[in-house]
């Protein structure tokens, strides 16, 4: 397990709960997190007897596989010399942190060709899949799409309030909540949302057999009316930006077939017109198939005490951890969401306690 933060602890989580998989080692960078046992900082519930270390050599020796669950965001190069080192040491490799590999068919050369480089030299293998959760762009739309008679469109959407979200470096900086509204918010600087969803725009078009033509993004947000406090990331002022709804739009034949939207929010009193969750929760994930019938469904996935940002994480790496097995039977390779199988939680049932 490499990275300890909101993924990485659901993450360890999986890991713990899978009969075919065994922790070895947990890689961190902060100080204060060595030599803490992996069961603590993933508030499993009882230590894993796995402590954390700093020693990234030692950690990955030995390793058949690696969850690599470290920031990407503003260390793409890191992230990437990171996941190959892992990959030439011989380990299957799955992680969230780099986007353009979604779709490993059109991402750019200098990120596809040191992973092809890394398989051949070490024999490892990479599988990447988003934490927004993955599968709900991915192949969640395209099953829904293979029991529908027509399509017009399809659309994932992402609605989430982040009032009790633990995460202030992306909230407020990389979404921009709580910043002027002359503040450019970098998640939304032109061409980033295409660099980041546009994989899983093409992977779409691919499983419906389509060519997208064209991505177009759009972009709203609206100030907060009044000020708020947070449990998690304190104060955010009145006037400052209280909520954000953009979309990734791939165009097929001059219209948007496959559309990506995120709204999220601060606080729900923030643009109460835009989509809510159906249930009235902080959080929701939705793929709507737009024809004959029209089909919406709705996810609602809740971990750590309810949250609802932390129960999609966990969704997304179980996606990734259950994956594993799969990958290291089928092999050195580059894999996308198409590749890979769902694989069933056989084994990892468990009965509730009688009272």
């Amino acid at each position: 397990m490499w990275g300890t933060g909101n993924v990485g602890r659901a993450a360890i989580r999986a890991v713990d709960a899978h009969p075919d998989l065994e922790l070895t080692a947990v890689i961190v960078h902060n100080p204060d997190k060595v030599g803490r046992d992996a069961g603590d900082l993933a508030d499993v519930g009882h230590g894993l007897g796995v402590m954390a270390t700093d020693n990234i050599e030692k950690a990955l020796a030995g390793a058949e596989a690696v969850v690599y669950a470290a920031s990407g965001d503003i260390r793409p190069d890191d992230a990437l010399a990171d996941i190959t080192r892992a990959i030439r040491a011989g380990a299957t490799v799955v992680s969230p942190s780099v986007y353009a590999l979604y779709d490993p068919t059109s991402a750019p050369a200098q990120l596809r060709d040191p992973v092809l480089a890394a398989i051949d030299d070490g024999g490892g293998s990479l599988f990447v899949s988003g934490v927004d959760p993955g599968w709900g762009n991915d192949i969640l739309p395209i099953l829904a799409s293979g029991v529908a008679s027509t399509v017009e469109q399809i659309r994932c959407q992402e609605i989430f309030d982040y009032t009790t979200y633990d995460q202030p470096d992306s909230v407020r900086y990389l979404i921009g909540m709580g910043q002027p509204m002359d503040y450019d918010p970098p998640m939304v600087a032109q061409g980033v949302p295409t660099m980041v969803w546009g994989g899983q725009i093409r992977l779409i078009a691919r499983g419906l057999g389509v060519e997208v033509d064209e991505i177009r993004e759009t972009l709203l947000r609206r100030p907060l009316e009044t000020t708020i406090e947070t449990a998690q990331m304190g104060t955010f002022a009145r006037g400052t930006q209280g909520a954000l709804r953009f979309e990734i739009q791939g165009l097929v034949d001059g219209e948007p077939l496959i559309v990506i939207e995120h709204i999220t929010r601060i606080h729900p009193s923030c643009a109460p017109d835009w989509p809510m969750p159906p249930d009235g929760g902080d959080g929701s994930h939705k793929v709507i198939i737009e024809g004959r019938p029209r089909i919406e469904i709705s996810v609602e996935a809740t971990d750590e005490g309810g949250n609802r940002a932390a129960g999609g994480n966990a969704t997304a790496v179980g996606r990734l951890v259950n994956s594993i097995t799969w990958l290291r039977a089928a092999g050195p390779g580059l894999y996308d969401a198409l590749d890979v199988p769902l694989t069933p939680a056989l084994g990892k049932l468990k009965r509730k306690t009688p009272t």
